[in-house]
């Protein structure tokens, strides 16, 4: 009991802990946004004032004292705007790890120490300007970066609004009170009437019911639900009451865990989010070493220090690119958005990126690639019965019940307008089907099973080839009387087909693994258009299938959404869990499907080939101006008389800030 306890109060401790990430998330970018816009509404006197913007626009504007009110604007700018990236540059010295803020940190200290110099008698031009321009530009990068991140996680913050906010609680005497969700305890007892939402995961301990949990795991026949069952915060009780006794509040029950993946998911770096650090490390040392090189060569040719200095700021300055800043956490943020749009829960990035190499996508059958819902495929009558009329007697006896079999043959009957008869009485057969009283004659909707029990003859050729094929055959009997047979298939998904048509066009090979047999797993695949099915499979044996694929060179990606799928979506290159299937099976995925839609499979693929393009391109853009504006700074074409003015180098920078900003802008998913 004292473990138990000591566990639930870690467990209480994460959550209180994401919840105090979340609130320093949402303060971070409102302190970031504050910062931003004080610092430019400063830095415009600074650009008016400056005096390479004046030659640079052929305008004139001076007075007394003017430099110095650029020094106290530029302080302000300085000390406030960027003061989280010179903490930041801190940090990663202390790490010995040099990157985006130190990069930034000695640019900006670089340029106010140097521009403060020139107020205070230093020959030279100043760079507040840039300095203003730079910090603010930085701050606008880091505050767009965490806001589109922070929008995507509350488009999945809206899952937590499928959570009724009320519960009807039952007290040891049996009374009821309604209370808030948020306020039910574990071993808390809750009445849940027909029609209502269940208030939190628990245990069934009165009653039974069918529950609609498609919302929550992509399971679209309602699941039958009776004493001891669990019970998932969320779902839907649609036909008895229930009561049950909590065993998990909100904060640890199954739609908090989704929630709580998100969260990882996002706050999970990517590899190529690495590179732009790793662009970033390389860059400082290129940056200082370039301005040291600058001022030595500037020296040596003869020039007084000042247009060494000024030379060696300038690059120093140039060489800090806002574009590098930007140009990975935009594609990133963008695409956690878009994917989060499009129902896809990236989980782990660098799954994610690397969904773009993939060349085998392995699919479960059930609930993956059929909608595991029945439909009525054959009705075979017996006697002077006519197929409609074992439809609708059929269809009658079971519109009472609410097994998934029954639904079939109802949703059926009334797809083909045939009126039924409500039944007289109703019973069930434990096991065996059930019994009705129609218009004064008994009639039965029995298993195989309680034929052969009872000795009941019928076409036994006609339901082999049935039962072969893998479909349930259901034998309907009036007065003890055979009448007919009606058989019922699991529905093939209409988005399985373009699924796997889009991987074929793609590339990718598509192939089934499933534990149902060889026969209805060659029917499905037939009609789908699978390249290879491995049927029976037991579920341990699953992840050493994917092993198998892996072992003969193929980028696997495994969609299911059963605990029986989790260890091959934990051993397969990607992990696709399907409509948020089972706990287990979440955990062990790279990415959840919300929609249970095999076609997001294609889009996962599609979106981080795309993403992947964009990075690069903005790395490029990024790199490019670097490429060109160091040497430029240091001076290398001076003796043609072509010498980067800092003016200029600011504008290019900005140039290519904006363009890594509209570029990732244009990332769109198919």
């Amino acid at each position: 009991m004292h473990e138990h306890q000591n566990h639930h109060d870690e467990h209480h401790q994460e959550d209180h802990s994401s919840h105090s990430h979340q609130y320093h998330h949402e303060h971070m970018i409102a302190d970031f946004k504050k910062r931003f816009y004080i610092s430019l509404i400063l830095a415009l006197p600074i650009i008016l004032l400056s005096d390479m913007i004046q030659s640079f626009f052929n305008y004139s504007l001076s007075f007394a004292g003017d430099h110095w009110i650029e020094l106290i604007l530029a302080s302000i700018i300085f000390f406030y705007g960027g003061w989280p990236f010179l903490t930041g540059a801190i940090d990663e010295l202390k790490q010995k790890s040099p990157g985006m803020m130190t990069l930034i940190g000695f640019a900006i200290t670089v340029a106010y120490v140097y521009s403060a110099a020139t107020v205070f008698g230093l020959a030279g031009h100043d760079l507040f300007w840039e300095l203003a321009t730079l910090i603010a530009i930085m701050l606008l990068g880091h505050w767009v970066e965490m806001k589109s991140v922070s929008k995507a996680s509350d488009s999945m913050e809206s899952l937590v609004e499928l959570m009724p906010q009320e519960a009807t609680k039952i007290d040891q005497e049996g009374n009821t009170e309604v209370i808030q969700a948020s306020a039910l305890k574990k071993g808390d007892h809750v009445l849940i009437k027909p029609g209502e939402k269940i208030p939190a995961d628990g245990i069934i301990i009165d009653g039974k019911s069918s529950v609609d949990e498609s919302m929550l795991t992509g399971e679209s026949v309602p699941v039958e639900k009776q004493l001891k069952d669990e019970a998932i915060g969320g779902s839907i009780n649609t036909s008895g009451s229930l009561t049950i006794e909590v065993s998990k509040t909100n904060d640890e029950g199954y739609l908090s865990q989704v929630v709580q993946l998100v969260k990882e998911a996002q706050e999970s770096k990517s590899k190529t989010q690495k590179l732009s650090d790793r662009a970033a490390k390389l860059l400082f040392y290129v940056a200082v070493a370039a301005g040291i090189l600058t001022f030595i060569i500037w020296i040596s040719l003869g020039y007084g220090i000042e247009e060494a200095m000024t030379r060696m700021v300038t690059v120093l300055v140039i060489s800090c690119p806002h574009a590098l800043g930007l140009a990975i956490p935009l594609v990133v943020a963008r695409s956690t958005y878009l994917s989060a749009q499009n129902g896809l829960f990236i989980r782990n990035r660098t799954g994610f990126e690397d969904a773009r190499k993939i060349d085998t996508v392995v699919f479960d059958k059930t609930g993956t690639l059929t909608k595991g819902a029945f439909a009525v495929t054959d009705i075979i009558p017996n006697g002077s019965t006519t197929e409609n009329e074992l439809l609708q007697k059929a269809a009658s006896i079971e519109s009472q019940s609410e097994h998934p079999i029954a639904a079939g043959i109802v949703a059926s009957a009334k797809q083909q307008n045939i009126s039924l008869t409500v039944p007289e009485t109703f019973d069930s057969i434990t096991g065996a089907g059930v019994k009705a009283k129609l218009e004064n004659a008994w009639l039965l909707a029995v298993s195989p099973g309680y034929m052969n029990k009872n000795s009941i003859p019928y076409d036994k050729d006609a339901f082999n080839e049935l039962s072969e094929a893998g479909k349930t055959v259901i034998f309907v009997l009036e007065e003890d009387q055979f009448i007919g047979m009606i058989a019922l298939a699991d529905q093939v998904k209409d988005s399985s087909k373009e699924a796997v048509r889009r991987l074929h066009e793609l590339g990718i090979e598509a192939q089934m693994l499933t534990g149902d047999n060889q026969t209805v797993a060659n029917g499905v695949a037939k009609e789908i258009g699978i390249d290879h099915v491995i049927a029976e499979v037991l579920p341990d044996q699953k992840a050493d299938q994917i092993k198998q694929l892996q072992a003969n060179k193929k980028r696997t990606a495994m969609t299911g959404d059963g605990i029986n799928d989790s260890p091959a979506l934990a051993t397969a290159d990607l992990g696709v869990a399907v409509g948020a299937g089972t706990d287990v099976a979440m955990e062990t995925a790279d990415i959840v499907l919300v929609n249970s839609n095999p076609v997001d499979v294609v889009s996962i693929i599609e979106l981080s080939r795309l993403t992947y393009r964009k990075m690069i391109q903005n790395l490029w853009w990024a790199a490019g101006y670097n490429i060109i504006a160091i040497p430029l700074a240091a001076g290398i074409l001076a003796p043609w008389g072509i010498v980067l003015d800092p003016a200029v180098g600011a504008v290019l920078m900005s140039l290519s800030t904006v363009i890594v900003a509209f570029n990732a802008r244009l990332l769109k998913s198919n």
